[in-house]
């Protein structure tokens, strides 16, 4: 039997077959679409490792982007597997190795290096994130004085701005959000943030803390009336302005990952009181198992993902460190449920400086990939406790962040001698254990002059519960004075004491 034809004018059949190779190709684009599409990217909060790049671009960099090549990311994906990269953005100096319409620069752009990064990261499925330096921008506060924190002698200072000027609002948040609406990039690592910030004199600041505080003008250093007080001023100045630029960014962008550098770290061994999305910071470049045994300890207990970084090369002899090396220190964050990241260094143009390093990472990479099933987000058992207090800290410190005193010094001395006893040790602050001192069978108290008086009953009552106290120094000798004179006559038994 014939199939029966339906007759048409030719004119209606060239619609026809026009429409049916308009729908094929729109049908046959969609089909490329979804074969195409980009791979989900791991967010910050939950990412392992991680591999970070920069070079503090300078007024030198003439051809940023002249030698950055889609084969050269490629090859980094490709060896190492990373979760997530870190690339430089915004060092130090304060230019821009991308070129930013609204930021400062760098003098020269052969093309758009950012581009490169994140069309090859955005493909490969890995999370693109941006080395950016918030309050330490030499080349802002040299074009805007006015942006820079004063100093004591009232001069501006060189490379920090102010955290109570508008820098943040005229040039750091409107470059987040151009790194967030043009390029698409994760998030950002803001480096140089709560370290870089120093004490402002500016006549508007210490204008608002007389009127806070009832002084009469702002101490010029340690010793003068109103010191602590002058520096806790400015500590929580720092404070809001690290909540003001994660806040924006979550309204204008969402999905924004914000991580400040050192954070809430044994930098600023305090809760957490801002919206990052993870702690993170780099320890030493020398000396480094100990740094990290350190950092990653003051972390750990904050209650957020985190991860540390390793320095991949000596910053004293300026050599690459072998992967043995970077395993041993990668091995300490590891067992301490961290992330890990290492840092390689790009040339003045932006390139990755020797891709042949991406050997190293590979073999330390797969060593930390071994023990990710075991040890990423693993959690210490409370034995000991290592007392790093938010109160005798901002009390005896003249810098506004940042762990290097005398008190601290004691404290990682006797972290070093409780790891050598083969003991499982934690450094906790006063908010990790206001509450519940008891989950742990021993808490040592390290030279600290000065603990909340609050805190001190509470923990006079945790020795008199069956809780031993560990009192290390002149300073805690002095704390419990009343307490340890009654031990000698027998009536507690519960405090030690071992002169530092």
């Amino acid at each position: 039997m014939r199939p029966h034809r339906l007759a048409l004018p030719s004119k209606h059949c060239l619609e026809i077959a026009f429409c049916t190779i308009v729908v094929g190709a729109f049908l046959a684009s969609c089909n490329k679409g979804v074969a195409e599409e980009a791979p989900p990217r791991i967010p910050r909060a939950e990412a392992f490792l991680g591999i970070h790049f920069d070079f503090h671009a300078g007024p030198d960099c003439t051809q940023v982007g002249a030698r950055t090549t889609p084969e050269m990311v490629e090859t980094i994906i490709d060896k190492v597997h990373p979760d997530f990269i870190q690339i430089d953005c915004k060092g130090h100096p304060g230019y821009s190795s991308y070129p930013t319409k609204v930021g400062n620069p760098a003098p020269g752009f052969v093309g758009d290096p950012l581009v490169v990064w994140r069309e090859v990261t955005r493909r490969r499925g890995v999370s693109l994130f941006m080395h950016y330096s918030g309050v330490l921008d030499g080349r802002a506060v040299e074009l805007h004085p006015e942006w820079a924190a004063v100093q004591a002698n009232g001069k501006p200072h060189q490379r920090a701005t102010s955290v109570f000027g508008p820098y943040v609002d005229e040039l750091m948040i409107p470059q987040l959000r151009e790194l967030a609406e043009n390029y698409g990039v994760d998030g950002v690592w803001v480096d140089g943030d709560c370290w870089g910030a120093v004490p402002d004199y500016r006549e508007r600041v210490v204008k608002m803390f007389c009127e806070q505080t009832g002084a009469t003008a702002a101490p010029k250093g340690p010793g003068d009336p109103y010191w602590f007080e002058w520096l806790e001023f400015n500590r929580e100045g720092f404070r809001r302005y690290l909540r003001h630029y994660v806040d924006a960014m979550k309204v204008s962008h969402p999905q924004f990952q914000v991580i400040s550098n050192w954070a809430f770290s044994d930098h600023m061994p305090e809760p957490v009181s801002a919206g990052v999305v993870a702690l993170s910071g780099d320890f030493a470049p020398d000396d480094s198992v100990n740094s990290a045994r350190f950092a990653g300890r003051c972390i750990e207990n904050q209650g957020m993902p985190w991860d540390l970084m390793s320095w991949s090369f000596s910053r004293k002899t300026r050599q690459q460190k072998p992967a043995a090396q970077l395993k041993q220190e990668a091995a300490v964050v590891l067992a301490m449920g961290g992330g890990y990241q290492a840092y390689f260094r790009q040339d003045r143009d932006g390139a990755v400086k020797d891709l042949t390093q991406m050997d190293t990472m590979a073999d330390v990479a797969a060593f930390c990939r071994a023990r990710q099933p075991f040890c990423h987000r693993s959690k210490a058992v409370p034995q000991v406790a290592l007392l790093y207090s938010t109160a005798g800290h901002y009390r005896a410190s003249n810098r506004l962040f940042h762990w290097s005193e005398p008190h601290v010094g004691v404290l990682r001395q006797a972290l070093t001698a409780i790891l050598r006893e083969n003991y499982g040790v934690q450094i906790v602050s006063e908010h990790h254990v206001r509450g519940n001192m008891a989950r742990w069978s021993v808490i040592v108290i390290p030279g600290w002059d000065y603990l909340e008086p609050a805190f001190r009953e509470e923990l006079v009552r945790y020795a008199e519960s069956g809780g031993r106290l560990i009192l290390i120094g002149n300073g805690p000798a002095a704390l419990f004075q009343k307490e340890l004179a009654a031990a000698a006559e027998g009536a507690s038994p519960y405090f030690v004491i071992d002169e530092a």
